[in-house]
């Protein structure tokens, strides 16, 4: 897309040819990943698409992009002295600063000089004969090595819409994915955004204290809480510091990795209209997505969630000032939190400026770009920047962009070709030696993810000690355990009212790409403990050979 440039080229370096682990992507998963693996001894190459360290925070640098897990909570917590030495500044931390505090992890402990940057992996090959990985990347760099790991992100394949004559428009285009590195200023200009996702909710208030006049192209209203931002106190920054040990333990054994959230007791049906009112109220006031965990039985029963639905609805009317332009703001059939939680900063109010237009694309839809803008079934907007709030090809995307495959023909695209299938998001039968991180099949988007991150990271680490230590080959997940694996989530999800919802949980933004729940949805704890019950079995599932 015009627009957009990919930070500063830095000069090629030589791949390592022969190593022990392969990690995909230098992220907060990859560069976690890295630093444990090397403090075995092993030999690794991190290979990332960036010219820099980040992952998902490298490339989302739109206007307004922020954290929704608090700042102090969403950090590494595997260094003691990191957490002392760094000072988060808001309570929900900005791009930023997000990038400048793992650009500090990389530095303090000399990560970089294991990763090779501006370099994309094309495809990984397993042969059977040699129990090995081939790693080819985009440069014909190729790469021998025992084991893989996938740490590409659950939210780093940009999805552009697929509209018609995309490529025509004349204009400035811009996904929020796969923003420009330099500062992009939309004052005088005519502005449209397509998506009221989270990064739409985050870019359209930014962007409209700027622009002219900004057309917003609204497909499905959203459920959006405000943040409650704010900068944080000193005070509150040393007694978090102070009490890091016990909040971490707490985030740890959590169902979201939030120590903060808290753990609901009481049915929302149980409680009276004044009752639910109050606590709804407070935790509105409060800020953050802890709204949905008033009750128990929010995300489980639909009576439930309908109250937690209309006083969100009351609420966002409220904020509006013109009722037919509220309403069309108000989402009415869905559940709320079935698809992500957006949280904001004045993004209903931004509606009620005098240069901001809704249009709404559910009545009238977008029939195509045009060289000039935006043509609808009744109109045409003329922009002078287009904006495609459109997301991710989510949780699986990233790891499909790759061909993997052995040396006998199975390819990961083709096994997944009706959905994921995994045991724990670790591993997928028939690819031997083979890690995702936060893969499909665990907890990772719903939950707070650098906690999630840190315990994959960890699991697989140890899990690679353990085979190093005892002279084993390969291991590789057993059908049995992947099919009663993935039955499980599924069994969990459909618990749920996640399943009523055309959320990107459900891979529903790409087309063509399977309905399925992805997320595992039994919590951070409970999987925690799944998981370290199976290694301390000796890896129960699992095929290993010497």
């Amino acid at each position: 897309m015009s627009g957009q440039t990919h930070g500063s080229s830095e000069e090629l370096t030589a791949l390592k040819s022969n190593v022990d682990v392969v990690v995909v992507g230098a992220g907060f998963a990859g560069l976690y990943m890295l630093y444990r693996l090397r403090g075995l001894g092993l030999q690794v190459q991190v290979i990332e698409a960036g010219s820099d360290v980040g992952g998902t925070w490298f490339w989302n640098r739109y206007p307004g992009a922020r954290c929704d897990v608090e700042s102090m909570e969403y950090s590494y917590s595997f260094s003691e002295e990191l957490q002392q030495e760094w000072d988060w500044t808001e309570r929900y931390a900005t791009q930023p600063e997000i990038l400048r505090y793992i650009n500090h992890v990389a530095d303090r402990f000399d990560l970089r000089r294991d990763v090779q940057f501006n370099t994309r992996v094309r495809s990984a090959i397993f042969n059977e004969a040699t129990g090995r990985w081939t790693v080819t990347t985009d440069k014909g760099q190729i790469v021998n090595t025992q084991f893989c790991v996938m740490a590409t992100g659950c939210l780093s394949a940009a999805k552009p819409p697929e509209i018609k004559g995309r490529d025509l428009f004349k204009g400035s285009t811009y996904h929020t994915g796969l923003w420009p590195h330099e500062p992009v200023d939309f004052t005088g200009k005519t502005v449209g955004v397509i998506g009221t996702g989270s990064s739409g909710v985050q870019t359209i208030p930014e962007v409209a204290k700027q622009a002219h006049q900004l057309f917003v192209f609204q497909r499905t209203p959203t459920f959006s809480l405000p943040a409650g931002n704010r900068p944080l106190k000193e005070a509150e920054v040393q007694e978090i510091k102070q009490n890091y040990i016990d909040l971490r333990k707490r985030a740890k054994v959590s169902p979201t990795g939030v120590a903060s959230y808290p753990l609901p007791t009481l049915s929302a049906l149980e409680a009276t209209p004044q009752e639910r009112d109050l606590a709804y109220e407070f935790r509105w006031q409060a800020g953050g997505t802890a709204y949905t965990r008033t009750y128990k039985d929010i995300m489980l029963l639909a009576a439930a969630n309908e109250t937690a639905a209309d006083f969100a609805r009351r609420k966002i009317q409220s904020r509006v000032k013109n009722p037919e332009l509220a309403e069309k703001l108000t989402p009415r059939d869905i559940y709320i939190g079935t698809k992500r939680l957006c949280l904001d900063t004045q993004y209903f109010e931004t509606f009620n400026k005098d240069n901001v237009s809704l249009v709404d694309i559910r009545s009238t839809p977008i029939q195509e770009i045009t060289e000039a803008g935006v043509k609808t079934s009744v109109a045409e907007y003329k922009l002078d920047a287009l904006i495609y709030a459109t997301g991710f090809d989510a949780i699986t995307g990233a790891i499909l962009n790759i061909d993997i495959r052995t040396s006998s023909g199975l390819t990961l695209a083709e096994k997944w070709r009706a959905g994921p299938l995994t045991y724990l998001g670790l591993m997928t039968a028939g690819f031997p030696n083979l890690f995702m991180v936060t893969g499909p099949g665990s907890p990772s988007v719903l939950s707070n993810v650098i906690v999630s991150i840190e315990q994959h990271v960890e699991w697989i680490s140890d899990c690679i000690q353990h085979l190093t230590a005892n002279s084993c080959a390969q291991i590789e997940a057993t059908q049995a355990a992947e099919n009663n694996w993935v039955a499980h989530v599924n069994q969990l999800a459909s618990a749920t009212l996640f399943l009523n919802a055309n959320s990107w949980y459900m891979g529903a933004n790409v087309p063509g790409k399977p309905r399925v729940f992805m997320p595992y949805v039994g919590g951070v704890g409970r999987y925690r403990e799944e998981c370290t019950a199976i290694a301390n079995n000796g890896y129960t599932g699992f095929d290993i050979k010497k």
